[in-house]
């Protein structure tokens, strides 16, 4: 190699190490093969998948989509119980522990969020980084394009109406909806 070339592979190395620092190859081939299947098709083989690639998901679960996940440690960082439903076109942002316990039903397009930061300086908004595990209950129903911020627990049996944005704690058998949301009643 000459000596020019080696320099370039050293200048570069840490770039492509960072820029690939997050591509998990098992995920990819996943989302590959599932691209195969239009959404609501292909169900239980989207669960086998992940459970064959490393994620733990339980029996039962279905994925009606292909969900989108990004972050770090993905394989032991999501956590889904048994007979879940997961909608089309979900957003799991595993910068720290998304659990999902048993019978929980995501709607379409939900977003889980368990990473943020914190606000800077006036030279620099973006702050120190922020990470706070996401827990849903046991039985939750989480409607259709629903925002779930990190550190959020959900209790069992909750029922989080479409399009509300979750930024605190939800109680058991309760309903909640809203931007941000808010109890509307027990149930």
């Amino acid at each position: 190699m000459q000596n020019n070339e080696l320099i370039f592979v050293k200048k570069y190395r840490g770039l492509f190490r960072e820029e690939f620092e997050f591509f998990f190859v098992r995920y990819q081939i996943i989302r590959i093969l599932l691209k195969l299947f239009p959404p609501y098709t292909g169900n239980r083989i989207r669960s086998a998948l992940f459970r064959l690639a490393g994620f733990s998901v339980g029996p039962r679960t279905i994925f009606w989509g292909t969900p989108n996940i990004v972050g770090e440690s993905i394989y032991s960082r999501l956590i889904i119980g048994e007979s879940c439903k997961i909608g089309v076109e979900c957003f799991f942002d595993l910068s720290a522990k998304i659990v999902l316990d048993d019978f929980v039903t995501l709607g379409p397009q939900i977003m889980i969020i368990t990473g943020s930061h914190k606000i800077g300086s006036s030279s620099n908004r973006l702050g120190e980084n922020i990470r706070a595990d996401v827990e849903i209950g046991k039985g939750v129903w989480i409607g259709t394009r629903c925002t779930i911020l990190p550190g959020v627990k959900i209790g069992d049996g909750a029922v989080i109406a479409a399009g509300a944005l979750v930024n605190k704690d939800v109680p058991s058998n309760s309903l909640a909806g809203g931007v941000p949301a808010k109890i509307i009643r027990p149930l």
